[in-house]
């Protein structure tokens, strides 16, 4: 079944051109296409995205505004964060607002296709630049010795593995276990972090020093 997509861009022919790569990949399922986010909620609703493609800067509603507001009633819909932006600040935003990738603007199509497939897979995707300005800040994090969550050895050997970019598949692979113990080991780690979502678990783990 091909993955559902929406795309909100504000600059026409860029929206235009990753519509026709949409629609264009036998993988993937154009849902569609706005260059705002002010009907964001209803058209989720009509037409229940896997992936949305969102853009930060837009007017009225924010890409990180959007984001919010569809992860707080769609917890299910993957969004990808597409930009030309590289400023810190708007990247932790949009991962703290529930964005579960991030990539520029300047990523060629192939890259952009495999970064939809992947979020959909379970997978965090980041180009370099954006995985090294991740790394980069939480190396200043403030560290934290103690694992004051309960989490289990099986648990935190998942979070690493959500850590790292894998998907459901990749952890199900390397730790020896079904798809469907993976889900449920990640709703446990979630429920014991008092997060909602892969991207939340990953800014927890790391800038707690629990991995």
């Amino acid at each position: 079944m091909a993955v559902k997509v929406s795309i909100y861009e504000d600059n026409d022919s860029l929206r235009k051109t990753l519509s026709h790569l949409i629609q264009g990949t036998s993988s993937l399922e154009l849902t569609g296409s706005w260059p705002d986010c002010s009907t964001v909620i209803e058209n989720c609703r009509e037409n229940t995205p896997d992936v949305i493609l969102m853009d930060i800067d837009m007017p009225g509603i924010s890409g990180i505004q959007a984001t919010a507001m569809v992860k707080q009633n769609f917890s299910n819909i993957n969004i990808l964060i597409f930009t030309v932006f590289e400023d810190r600040e708007k990247v932790f935003e949009a991962l703290c607002a529930g964005a579960t990738g991030y990539l520029l603007k300047r990523s060629g199509a192939v890259q952009i296709i495999e970064s939809i497939l992947e979020l959909h897979d379970g997978g965090s995707p980041m180009t370099g630049e954006i995985a090294r300005m991740v790394l980069k800040f939480f190396s200043k994090a403030p560290i934290k010795n103690e694992n004051d969550y309960a989490i289990s050895a099986r648990e935190m050997d998942i979070l690493k593995c959500i850590v790292k970019g894998d998907s459901y598949k990749m952890i199900a692979t390397s730790c020896f276990i079904s798809i469907g113990t993976v889900r449920t080991h990640i709703n446990n780690i979630y429920k014991k972090l008092h997060v909602n979502s892969k991207s939340e678990a990953v800014i927890k783990a790391i800038n707690e020093r629990l991995i």
